[in-house]
């Protein structure tokens, strides 16, 4: 059976990429959205527009990225972990555009906190420390 805690974020970035790669061979430009709950991927997908219109005409992307604009999109995006810090529920976004025959990739954190659980870490009884530090 499959479990995804079995494998690190970075692999697990890795086996989204795998599933995405040939919905981004037909697209220049686009975001890659990764959903991350306890350090794991949950949902995962791509947010572009597969057709363009001009002068009352729908075009398609002439061409998408390659296999090795993938690859390079892949890796920077694993790298990109490397900035990740102390959070564990969140999202990542990954926007990317073909500009003159290169990849050109932006990646947005952003982090999700739940107040539930910063409660356990807060009792009650240490409200007075908290909000003295605060004042």
């Amino acid at each position: 059976m499959f479990v995804v805690n079995e494998f690190s974020l970075p692999r697990q970035l890795d086996i989204v990429f795998k599933e995405l790669s040939e919905e981004l061979s037909g697209l220049d430009a686009g975001t890659v959205f990764v959903q991350i709950r306890n350090n794991a991927v949950g949902k995962f997908g791509i947010r572009h527009t597969p057709l363009a219109g001009r002068d009352g005409h729908v075009e398609a992307p002439e061409q998408g990225l390659t296999e090795q604009q993938i690859r390079v999109f892949r890796n920077m995006a694993i790298e990109s972990l490397n900035y990740k810090k102390n959070w564990t529920h969140g999202e990542i976004h990954y926007e990317f555009a073909i500009r003159k025959a290169a990849i050109v990739i932006d990646a947005q954190f952003e982090s999700n906190y739940n107040m539930a659980s910063s409660m356990i870490r807060y009792p009650k009884s240490n409200y007075k420390e908290i909000r003295s530090d605060f004042l």
